[in-house]
């Protein structure tokens, strides 16, 4: 089995609505995004992905949150934006856009600081 992981980044504003503490005010995070795939074998030119290819389609998902307010994007606009759920709606968004039966999408991990991220995974 292979794993293969790329990063990217985007700046973006939310609010958790019903927390109790400074979160439930407007606040900004410069957020870390983290991709793994697998695949259970290599190409024909013994690649599992072009990592090229992964990160533009990663960049094609996270770019619709780059420098918005996320309450204001749907499905935000009904659930809170917390790292939990960015991650498993980048998951979903991405899951989407790999259209390669060797594939699998395997974690998407955001991270809020250095030092908080949240993972989503399916088992």
């Amino acid at each position: 089995m292979f794993e293969l992981m790329v990063e990217t980044t985007f700046s973006a504003a939310h609010q958790l609505k019903g927390y109790k503490g400074k979160c439930e005010r407007l606040h900004g995070h410069n957020w870390k995004v983290q991709v793994h795939v697998i695949a259970e074998r290599l190409n024909e030119i013994d690649i599992a992905m072009d990592f090229h290819e992964l990160k533009r389609l990663t960049d094609e998902v996270v770019s619709s949150l780059d420098h918005r307010v996320l309450n204001e994007i749907f499905p935000f606009t009904e659930k809170n934006p917390s790292s939990e759920n960015i991650a498993k709606w980048i998951y979903d968004s991405l899951r989407k856009k790999i259209n390669n039966e060797n594939i699998h999408l395997s974690a998407v991990t955001v991270w809020e600081s250095e030092t908080s991220s949240a993972t989503y995974y399916e088992s």
